[in-house]
């Protein structure tokens, strides 16, 4: 069974599929991992690492990927790769499934059966393959020390011998994964944290943390309109009412922090706008707003995707591919992450199984036999698609 590494070609990553310690693990189950050359150099594994961990440097690009069983990329592979990929072969990816058409197209025409990591069911049983996990928890992480070099004031209270300075005040709108860390990592700083998310189940965690849960008055529930939450464990849809209450108790909070980090973003869909234009020009001049969702539109109005602006004196940072600002932890979890998933797709015999019967491949699984299958074949609607 051979396993390829290649390099990730997306503009900006800087993260590798699988790392050294992962591949030594795989190198000691018999199986035969075939890494590009400078795969991990950005990430800060360099090739000797790789080696000494079991790992085969591939001599060309195109030979790797046309003898590889297995392809594991951190993103989506371009057209050029899969048809270097012979027929059956396994991809693992973060493959962006539910809004790239033409690539599951290209992968179902090449024979390949693919995986989205980015569509891991959120199971007990699959949480040490749960990718947007880890890679959102380094992300809460890192809005929290861009919010701080951005901002010119302390996030922890400062005494002095010239008075007393306060904190400053974080308001973190989302409490999944990041919006989480982003409070715990906030919180370590010093600076005081409130915290806001529409399902009222989160603010025991967000308590527990050392922030205040922001409540927004209760309106008459609908059902036909309103589910807070998602079974995927994601916000659900709010009716008018709701989010009239919502806009305006959150302006109210907005106005008063220092610093908002927003973290409401569902993959697949655009992020919802959480702070409006006027919400954002009421905030004090030198105040900073990080969002997290400006891959997705952003959850804030004057957000520009992978730019800084200012507005009325407020920093807006639209920051893409965070995780990818820190390689190194990023590529050793999303690496781990892959790892799960391979043991339920190799026997112990070090063969490919396949079993559509199991939740978390069928649930992660985008193409097979020639066909769309699962979420992909929902969103993109092809003739090709099908479910197995």
């Amino acid at each position: 069974m051979k396993i390829a590494v290649p390099a990730d070609s997306e503009q900006g990553e800087m993260r590798v599929a699988l790392v050294p310690e992962t591949v030594g693990r795989l190198a000691r189950a018999g199986l035969t991992v075939i890494v590009q050359p400078d795969a991990g150099k950005n990430a800060g594994f360099p090739d000797d690492a790789y080696l000494e961990a079991g790992a085969d440097m591939a001599e060309t690009v195109d030979g790797m990927l046309h003898d590889a069983d297995i392809v594991v990329k951190v993103n989506q592979p371009n057209l050029h790769e899969i048809d270097l990929m012979k027929p059956g072969a396994v991809v693992i990816g973060l493959l962006r499934a539910r809004t790239s058409p033409d690539m599951l197209n290209r992968l179902a025409s090449s024979g390949a059966t693919a995986f989205a990591m980015e569509l891991i069911p959120r199971i007990a049983r699959a949480q040490r393959m749960d990718v947007l996990s880890s890679q959102s928890s380094l992300a809460g992480y890192k809005a929290v020390l861009m919010a701080a070099n951005s901002i010119g004031k302390f996030f922890p209270l400062m005494m002095t011998a010239a008075g007393t300075i306060p904190p400053a005040t974080v308001l973190v709108l989302g409490a999944g994964v990041a919006g989480l860390q982003a409070i715990a990592t906030a919180r370590r700083l010093g600076a005081r944290v409130e915290a806001f998310d529409v399902r009222p189940v989160v603010k025991e965690q967000v308590e527990s943390l050392g922030a205040t849960f922001v409540e927004i008055p209760p309106p008459e529930r609908d059902s036909d309109t309103e589910d807070l939450e998602n079974p995927s464990g994601y916000a659900g849809t709010q009716s008018e009412e709701a989010q009239r209450l919502q806009r305006e108790t959150l302006a109210v909070h907005v106005a008063k922090a220092d610093v908002v980090i927003t973290t409401a973003l569902i993959p697949g869909r655009p992020a919802p706008v959480l702070i409006t234009e006027e919400m954002a020009e009421a905030m004090q001049p030198g105040s900073v707003i990080v969002d997290l969702a400006a891959e997705a539109g952003g959850n804030c109005e004057f957000t520009v995707p992978g730019r800084d602006v200012e507005r009325a004196g407020v920093t807006i940072l639209g920051p893409l591919n965070i995780p990818s600002m820190m390689p190194g932890e990023a590529s050793v979890l999303y690496s781990r992450n892959v790892a799960g998933l391979l043991d339920l797709l190799i026997s112990g015999e070090g063969n490919l199984v396949t079993d559509f019967e199991d939740e978390v491949i069928a649930g992660a699984g985008v193409t097979h036999g020639g066909k769309v299958v699962g979420i992909g074949s929902e969103i993109v609607g092809l003739d090709t698609g099908g479910s197995e």
